[in-house]
């Protein structure tokens, strides 16, 4: 008869792989449940992960930055599926370029008198995705001060846009080339363009600057309850492109078309004035791919937007790669190529 029994460690090995069966089969049966739980992945689509976060720093509430930004959300949305814009508040133009050099946003809007005025370390990582429209700059006054020209501030209560903001740049500039220290000739407030319009018809404030797309939402609103006229500027044109320092060179004469503001004051007349272009700006170090299709989406967009703010009106494809002083981001450059006729 045939010996059946077990050498020892033929039978040691045997009690092991029975002691194993059960880790093993767990183990089987996970790998199972995940290939079961990939197919299913597969066959329904892509798994969804979550959405990319990127931050695009817009403006005061109430101006057109800010309305402009939130129309571009829902832009991106539809354009790069899978991310999502924050929207930041901020003081303006010179805030919105620290904020994008510092990383704490990946796109701003900026004034291009404030990037050539812009005095950082990090200003030489800033890209230029498009020339959007041109901000218009506004001395708004109820619609009976004796204020005609810029130099009769002299003494006045004047809101001259928050420290960060390119309005305050330009209006300190406006000031001087009318011959006034900003400082020392006026009662100088700091407020955005709401706050600046509510402190006009409480009285608080004789004037405030602006400088905005047209129109800007807050004017129109103040318009409509309580009359204003806007001071020419145009005579302060020459004198800005004379003086010295960064961003002279972007200014330009221009003209606020009549009807602009239902309340304006006299009705339908135009108003001289003084321009400069806005720039979509961005970071050498953001992703390509996300740059070109935000500059796909901002010139897809342009009549969509453009019906709620008439400013984006004038975005051009013509135009939107001369985004002087800043080179373009090479996102945008690829898009613009692979357009160019």
């Amino acid at each position: 008869m045939a010996d059946t029994s077990i050498p020892a460690r033929t039978g040691a090995a045997v009690r092991r792989a029975a002691r194993s069966r059960p880790v093993l089969a767990v183990v089987v049966l996970l790998l199972v449940a995940a290939g079961l739980a990939g197919w299913r992945l597969s066959a329904a689509g892509s798994p969804r992960q979550a959405p990319r976060e990127v931050g695009f720093a817009t403006g005061v509430p109430g101006g057109v930055y800010d309305l402009y930004g939130q129309l571009l959300r829902g832009q991106l949305l539809d354009a790069v599926p899978g991310t999502r814009l924050r929207l930041d508040n901020s003081e303006g133009s010179v805030d919105n370029l620290e904020r994008v050099v510092a990383g704490r946003d990946d796109f701003a809007i900026s004034t291009a008198d404030a990037v050539t005025s812009f005095d950082n370390p990090g200003k030489p990582r800033l890209r230029a995705i498009a020339r959007l429209y041109d901000d218009y700059l506004q001395l708004v006054v109820p619609a009976g001060s004796p204020v005609q020209k810029v130099a009769d501030l002299r003494g006045l209560r004047v809101g001259v846009g928050q420290a960060k903001s390119g309005v305050n740049l330009v209006t300190r500039r406006l000031l001087g080339a009318a011959g006034l220290d900003p400082d020392h000739d006026i009662a100088p407030v700091g407020a955005g363009v709401v706050d600046a319009a509510g402190l006009l018809q409480s009285g608080q404030l004789d004037a405030f600057f602006w400088s905005g797309g047209l129109p800007t939402s807050a004017l129109t609103n103040l318009s409509t309850r309580f009359p204003i006229r806007i001071v020419p500027l145009a005579e302060l044109a020459e004198p800005l492109q004379r003086q010295e320092g960064g961003g002279a060179a972007a200014y330009r004469a221009a003209t606020i078309p009549a009807n602009t503001y239902p309340g304006i004051r006299p009705a339908g007349s135009t108003v001289a004035t003084v321009a400069v272009p806005n720039l979509l700006v961005t970071r050498d170090d953001v992703d390509p791919g996300l740059v070109q299709a935000v500059t796909r989406a901002v010139i897809d967009s342009r009549d969509t937007i453009g019906a709620k703010v008439h400013a984006a009106q004038l975005v051009d494809l013509r135009t939107a790669v001369y985004t002087d002083p800043l080179p373009l981001h090479e996102g945008a450059r690829r898009y613009y190529t692979s357009v160019k006729p």
